[in-house]
C-alpha cells in the first residue's frame, strides 16, 4: 500500500503533470512540486522532528505545506493533523502531517487549491 505521500506525488503526476525536484542539496528528502511554466512552487515535502510543528517527539514525520485560503487554513487547523504553515507565512500557508492522520483523498482539494492560488494568472484554468 502507498503512503500518503507517495499518493500525493502521484496525484500531482496523474493531475498536473508535475514531477517533484528536490532544490536543497543540504536536505535531499525535500520535495517541491511546481508549475512547469513558472517554476513557483504549489508544495513541498518535508521530513521534520515532530516538535517542529508542536507534536511530542523528536523522530522524524513526513510533512506538505501547500498553499491555502486563510479562512480555510484557520479552520482546517482545529483539526487533528492541520498546522500553520512550517518554515512558511502561517497566515497563507497550511502544512498536512501525512502520517495517515488525514487521508489522501481529503489532501487532494487542498493541493488543487494551492496549484490554483500559486498560478501565475489565477483566472486561468487548470
Amino acid at each position: 500500500m502507498k503512503t500518503v505521500k507517495e499518493q500525493i506525488l502521484a496525484y500531482a503526476k496523474r493531475t498536473y503533470k508535475t514531477i517533484p525536484d528536490a532544490p536543497f542539496s543540504t536536505a535531499p528528502t525535500y520535495l517541491v512540486l511546481r508549475h512547469a511554466d513558472t517554476r513557483k512552487w504549489y508544495a513541498l515535502f518535508m521530513d521534520v522532528p515532530r516538535s517542529r510543528i508542536g507534536l511530542e517527539g523528536e523522530e522524524h514525520v513526513d510533512i506538505l505545506n501547500i498553499k491555502c485560503d486563510p479562512v480555510l487554513a484557520g479552520s482546517l487547523r482545529m483539526n487533528k493533523g492541520f498546522f500553520p504553515g512550517y518554515h512558511m507565512n502561517r497566515e497563507n500557508w497550511l502544512t498536512v502531517l501525512l502520517d495517515g492522520t488525514v487521508e489522501a483523498e481529503n489532501i487532494y482539494p487542498l493541493l488543487d487549491m494551492s496549484y490554483d492560488l500559486t498560478l501565475k494568472n489565477p483566472g486561468r484554468a487548470k
